[in-house]
């Protein structure tokens, strides 16, 4: 984690790094270079380039490729130019919390449309199974709603700090 110096970390960043490897990245269900990586780019003073974070990580770019992938894939950082820069560069998005909610809603709405068509499919399917199906469909449905109305709120409240 040589990088880690030029990013203003300290040997206590260090640490955090590894435990966001071990703690985000396990309940996240993500592998652990990708908890480590959100660890950097959360700690980072500056976006960072591909080269980098595969310093930071100590990791091939391909590895650190498929990493920055699943985090923008789960609204947590961002890739982008700088201004008159030719290499892309990538750091923690000032919404991230709300990119990681916006994230579990569209995959839990994903998942109603999947429990409505197998609703729908399902029609003549014995009493249990089709149960366990509308069950299912019912679960989602609870979940897209709560999850809808938590990012509006949470929206909400991380733009009224932002106004403070």
């Amino acid at each position: 984690m040589a990088a880690l110096a030029n990013t203003g970390a300290t040997g206590v960043n260090a640490s955090l790094v590894e435990s966001f490897g071990r703690r985000i990245g396990e309940a996240m269900n993500w592998p652990p270079m990708a908890g480590r990586a959100a660890g950097v780019l959360m700690l980072s003073d500056s976006p960072l380039s591909m080269p980098q974070l595969q310093e930071a990580l100590e990791a091939s770019k391909g590895s650190v490729s498929e990493t920055t992938r699943l985090l923008i894939d789960n609204g947590v950082i961002e890739r982008f130019k700088e201004p008159g820069q030719r290499q892309f560069v990538y750091r923690w998005r000032s919404d991230a919390w709300i990119g990681c909610l916006d994230h579990q809603f569209r995959a839990t709405v994903q998942l109603l449309d999947f429990a409505e068509s197998v609703q729908e499919d399902g029609r003549t399917l014995p009493d249990v199974q089709r149960r366990r199906i509308e069950q299912m469909e019912e679960y989602y449905r609870f979940m897209t709603d709560r999850l809808q109305g938590l990012l509006a709120e949470y929206s909400e409240l991380a733009q009224s700090d932002d106004s403070a």
